[in-house]
């Protein structure tokens, strides 16, 4: 009996321990091509940390502000009103409100990097 039961604990481990480097595998190839759809290299390799860091895709973050092209005016426009409009004692919701939130914080971000991709502002050199 003890021998049956050692032999189903171990075939059980073994069952576990495939599924588990099955998951791993897996989750390696999704982030790898995640990193390629982000524009590869160190480049998309940075988007996917803030998409890690906010919890939000910056095609997600766009859809949620309502924009098609980085603008910061037009960010911080559509921003304030969702802002507003779901607010918790207008009636609103907290959880879109914290959505819309962490929209802007990813928009924010990706803009911070497009500026110092593009290096020191061209304003001050006139």
């Amino acid at each position: 009996m003890a021998k049956y039961l050692a032999q189903i604990i171990v075939m059980g481990g073994q069952v576990i321990g495939r599924a588990f480097a099955r998951a791993l595998k897996q989750e390696y190839q999704a982030s790898q091509e995640a990193a390629k759809r982000a524009g590869g290299g160190k480049a998309g390799a940075s988007r996917v940390e803030a998409n890690f860091k906010t919890g939000m895709t910056l095609e997600e973050a766009k859809e949620i502000l309502n924009v098609d092209k980085l603008e910061p005016e037009l960010v911080q426009k559509n921003y304030d009103h969702l802002f507003k409009v779901n607010d918790k004692t207008k009636g609103g919701s907290f959880y879109l409100q914290s959505k819309v939130y962490r929209a802007k914080e990813r928009l924010d971000q990706e803009l911070k990097h497009e500026t110092t991709k593009q290096g020191p502002s061209t304003e001050n050199k006139m």
